[in-house]
């Protein structure tokens, strides 16, 4: 029997849903004219849990996030346009200095700010802007629609829209909020989470149970999508929770459920906004492995079939060629057997037990015309089934990455 749902989608309001925090995006120089500084405040000591990057070069916002994350934190301040990565020393003390920029104009404890950066690697801070900003940031702080947008605008690069989610528990008397932002349509590959989130709650919940929780979301969201199939040194995703709603969320209490499909609707909201905002998009991909044995080699033969650029580049020329789909699913490292595999684009049978299907060509370049194309690879051979999420490769795609520092 289905359960019911007691949680809704919120249209019309963002992070600022959620009791106790309030949200400013700021201009401070980073970018020529766009917003690059945003500030996101706990007005109540927060829970903190956090996702970071697996690459190996990790920035110093990075390092300097993973170290705080088990104290009471009441603030996340993020500029875009500089990655503060592979800058030393000096990149360690700018993350600090911006830390403490933040605790000062918020008269808080600055080892309870995190810091996150997005933008160009290997660049010096220009921190004497960076404070300015937070000092504007901190003035400008509010709740609404536009300080919502604004800070959401604020974190973004190469993005061209705002990414945005948030819901509302509907229980009489247990109700709360939980929302969240993001930023990312380049260097997106299911590796943990390759981009930044941010996402607030008002409920009230243990720092060990949300980090738990908010695993298990991002492995099932933002870890299950992929652009370009890279990794950026920043991927940084963070959720607070403040509990100004004074609802607390326990592991055997009745609300534990309804917190944890909103978080999870939440990510998978935000996930599913960074891909169709990705880098000269033509084609979203949306990709179903089925028939697997285990969940973690049917992912790394998804995230190998859409990270393939001769894939990539035959849904672009809107060819159907099902034989790079299964040489991809030959090279990923994970043992199938070829003459068991089917494999569907659209509707269409391409692929049976490994072979070729004969299939009307017309009717196929329909499928393939569209913007959202479906693929679905049956290994027959076990009962798993997850879906990920990926994009096309375009000229477009070459001309934003190959001017990306201008």
């Amino acid at each position: 029997m289905n359960r019911i749902k007691n949680w809704t989608k919120i249209e019309n309001r963002n992070l600022t849903a959620a009791a106790g925090f309030q949200a400013a995006g700021v201009h401070c120089g980073l970018k020529k004219e766009k917003k690059d500084l945003a500030l996101i405040y706990s007005e109540m000591d927060a829970a903190a849990a956090g996702v970071f990057t697996r690459n190996l070069v990790q920035a110093a916002p990075v390092k300097l996030c993973r170290s705080r994350l088990a104290n009471p934190i009441k603030a996340i301040v993020v500029n875009s346009g500089n990655a503060n990565a592979c800058t030393g020393e000096r990149g360690e003390k700018d993350a600090a200095e911006m830390a403490a920029a933040a605790a000062e104009a918020l008269d808080i404890d600055s080892q309870q700010v995190l810091v996150c950066s997005t933008g160009v690697i290997g660049e010096t801070m220009p921190i004497k802007k960076i404070k300015n900003g937070i000092k504007t940031a901190a003035a400008g702080l509010g709740r609404g629609l536009q300080p919502d947008a604004a800070a959401a605008e604020a974190i973004l690069t190469t993005d061209t829209t705002i990414k945005q989610s948030a819901c509302r528990c509907t229980i009489p008397g247990a109700e709360f909020h939980l929302a969240g932002i993001a930023k990312g349509s380049g260097m997106i590959c299911p590796n943990m989470a390759t981009m930044l989130a941010f996402l607030v709650t008002d409920a009230k919940i243990d720092r060990s149970l949300l980090q738990g929780l908010f695993v298990k979301a991002v492995d099932a969201s933002f870890n299950l999508i992929t652009v370009d199939g890279e990794t950026s040194t920043n991927d940084t995703a963070l959720i607070l929770a403040g509990g100004a709603s004074g609802i607390e969320i326990k592991e055997d209490g009745k609300l534990f459920h309804t917190f944890r499909e909103m978080l999870n609707q939440v990510c998978s909201e935000l996930a599913r906004q960074i891909v169709e905002d990705g880098e000269g998009l033509t084609k979203l991909i949306t990709l179903t492995i089925t028939g697997a044995p285990e969940k973690s080699g049917a992912r790394i033969m998804a995230r190998t079939v859409l990270n393939s650029s001769l894939v990539k580049t035959a849904f672009y020329g809107e060819d159907a060629n099902w034989g790079r789909i299964i040489a991809a699913l030959g090279y990923a490292g994970v043992d199938f057997d070829p003459s068991r595999v089917d494999i569907f684009i659209g509707p269409y049978q391409v692929a049976a037990d490994g072979c070729a299907v004969s299939f009307d060509e017309v009717k196929m370049k329909g499928i393939l015309g569209k913007r959202e194309i479906s693929v679905l690879i049956d290994l027959k051979s076990g009962p798993v089934e997850i879906t990920a999420r990926g994009t096309d490769l375009s000229h477009e795609y070459i001309n934003i990455n190959s001017s990306y520092r201008s």
